[in-house]
C-alpha cells in the first residue's frame, strides 16, 4: 500500500476546496491513499518566502522521500502519459511526495532537491485551484492505471 502525501503551501482553504478535495480523497483505492498536508503560507514575499517555504518542506520530507515539485517549469503531461509516469515513481520504492508551492514558486534549492518536476499547464493557476487540480489529476491517472471507467477519452 502506497501512502502518498501531497504538501500544499497554503491553509484556510475556501470550503469548495475543502468540499472538492473531500469529494475525490476517499475515491483513492486503498494501495494508493492520498492524504494532504498543509504547510503555513509565509507572510514575507519573494525569495524571503520562498527560503520559509523551503524550510518548512524539507522539514517534513524524510531522505529517502520521492519528491514531485509542481512547477511552471516541470515536465507536462498527458493523462496518460501521468499514469505511466505515476507508476515508475511507484517503482523507485520510495514514499511519494507531491508538493504545491506558495505565490512565488520554490526556489532553486528545492528544485535541486526534488526527484521530479510536473507542471500542470503553461498557465498558472491560483494555488486553491491548483490543489483541487492535483488531486483530481492524480485520481484520474490511477483510475486509467486500474481500468477504471472514470477517465473516459
Amino acid at each position: 500500500m502506497a501512502d502518498v502525501r501531497l504538501l500544499a503551501v497554503g491553509q484556510k482553504m475556501p470550503s469548495w476546496v475543502s468540499d472538492a478535495c473531500s469529494d475525490y480523497l476517499p475515491r483513492f483505492r486503498h494501495q494508493f491513499k492520498l492524504h494532504i498536508e498543509e504547510i503555513p503560507a509565509s507572510k514575507k514575499e519573494g525569495a524571503e518566502a520562498q527560503s520559509e517555504h523551503k524550510k518548512k518542506l524539507l522539514d517534513r520530507l524524510k531522505q529517502n522521500d520521492f519528491l514531485v515539485l509542481l512547477d511552471e517549469r516541470g515536465r507536462s503531461y498527458s493523462t496518460f502519459e501521468l499514469a505511466d509516469q505515476m507508476t515508475q515513481w511507484e517503482l523507485s520504492g520510495r514514499s511519494l511526495v507531491f508538493a504545491i508551492g506558495g505565490a512565488d514558486g520554490w526556489c532553486d534549492a528545492v528544485r535541486q532537491r526534488a526527484d521530479s518536476q510536473w507542471s500542470l499547464s503553461k498557465l498558472v493557476f491560483p494555488h486553491p485551484l491548483a490543489r483541487v487540480i492535483v488531486v483530481e489529476q492524480l485520481y484520474r491517472a490511477d483510475s486509467v492505471r486500474q481500468g477504471h471507467p472514470y477517465h473516459r477519452s
